[in-house]
């Protein structure tokens, strides 16, 4: 990553980037397919669906015979998200150097940014439950007939909003479709290592670095 380059706004993904949110996303998922006569998943199973939105998650959580199903993706993708909103904070944590990461980018005036596939409002009751109020200057989840990630709409409406470019932007995210969506909107890529995907997938993502630490981000700035 360039030196020359003068970074003033982040990016950041949210589940598994910010939060470990997974026991609390499987927990409501298994409670959808539970109250309609499915198996549920193990908790690491989740790791690897996550990450797509929640109709995708639904339909990858539902078993094989099922998934063309529309309307059965789309009740258990509901049922999940109701179950979700209900709950959203019994296990989910910032990780470790997170809330210092943050503090220190307010200090140096960065602008800072959540783009997530998860549903809005459960994006939103997630960071407003264990961040103060005012760190994020932009949050923006799924909404209904807006494109998801990797598409690169969103990321371009924060930066116009934000009044940034991608030239001076850092997309910070624990997965391949993190990445993408910096590719695909011209934004620096900055691969997280501590969230949901394993190493391996992180380095053939193309991203322009890893980091191990959130903390380690402050070294991408100087």
């Amino acid at each position: 990553m360039s030196r020359t380059l003068q970074f003033k706004t982040i990016i950041f993904d949210l589940d598994g980037t910010l939060v470990n949110t997974l026991a609390d996303i499987a927990i409501s998922m298994n409670r959808a397919l539970e109250a309609r006569g499915f198996p549920t998943l193990p908790l690491e199973a989740y790791r690897g669906i996550v990450g797509w939105g929640i109709r995708r998650l639904a339909q990858s959580a539902l078993p094989q015979p099922v998934r063309e199903n529309a309307s059965l993706v789309e009740a258990v993708a509901a049922d999940a998200t109701m179950f979700y909103a209900e709950q959203p904070l019994v296990h989910s944590k910032p990780y470790a150097g997170v809330l210092e990461l943050l503090a220190e980018l307010r200090r140096r005036k960065m602008k800072i940014a959540v783009l997530t596939n998860k549903p809005d409002a459960v994006a939103r009751l997630v960071l407003e439950g264990l961040f103060p109020a005012g760190f994020f200057d932009v949050i923006r989840g799924d909404v209904p007939d807006a494109p998801r990630k990797p598409d690169p709409t969103s990321a371009w409406e924060i930066l116009v909003e934000l009044d940034s470019t991608p030239r001076n932007t850092i997309l910070v995210g624990d997965s391949e479709i993190d990445i993408e969506t910096a590719h695909a909107s011209g934004c620096h890529a900055v691969a997280a290592s501590w969230g949901f995907r394993p190493r391996e997938t992180l380095e053939s993502t193309g991203a322009e670095r890893i980091i191990d630490t959130p903390l380690e981000l402050l070294a991408c700035l100087n």
